[in-house]
């Protein structure tokens, strides 16, 4: 008697897991799968060019990525394999390298007039995106900041 009050709470209590899942369970779950992440600058590296962006620099690229709309996803196919897409243009990238547990990430932005495109690489795979910032998309680093490398360089 007393084994089936136990046996059915415990079903009572699975059922109502599965039907109605905590939210940090769910934000975990959904978290897994986003292909835009949001980024936290403890973990993320940034640089321009092999500069390293200062930390008001990289704040301000971050919250701008965090707000950045998605737009769609690039998909490229040769066979079975997907490619890398590597645009071929003369812009240069901002190289967001991120930490996340065991595995790093690498975020290759790319800003134009019109959109902003991301190729991320993890693990051994390769995706790219396209965003939609104005903030992002006019992202410029300070004058100070650029001047005080091409001083470092020279001396």
């Amino acid at each position: 008697m007393t084994w089936t009050v136990v046996i059915s709470i415990a079903a009572a209590v699975i059922f109502k897991f599965f039907n109605s899942p905590p939210s940090a369970l769910v934000a975990w779950v959904l978290d897994k799968f986003t292909l835009h992440p949001k980024l936290d600058s403890e973990d993320v590296t940034i640089a321009f060019n092999g500069k390293h962006l200062e930390e008001e620099e990289k704040d301000r690229f971050i919250d701008y990525f965090n707000e950045a709309v998605f737009l769609k996803e690039y998909f490229i196919f040769q066979g079975n394999e997907q490619l890398f897409l590597h645009p071929e243009t003369n812009v240069i990238p901002f190289v967001v390298k991120v930490k996340k547990r065991k595995n790093d990430v690498h975020l290759f932005v790319f800003n134009y007039d019109d959109h902003v495109d991301v190729v991320k690489q993890y693990k051994e795979k390769v995706v790219s995106y396209r965003l939609s910032s104005d903030y992002l998309q006019k992202f410029t680093i300070s004058s100070k900041e650029l001047s005080g490398n091409i001083i470092k360089e020279k001396a």
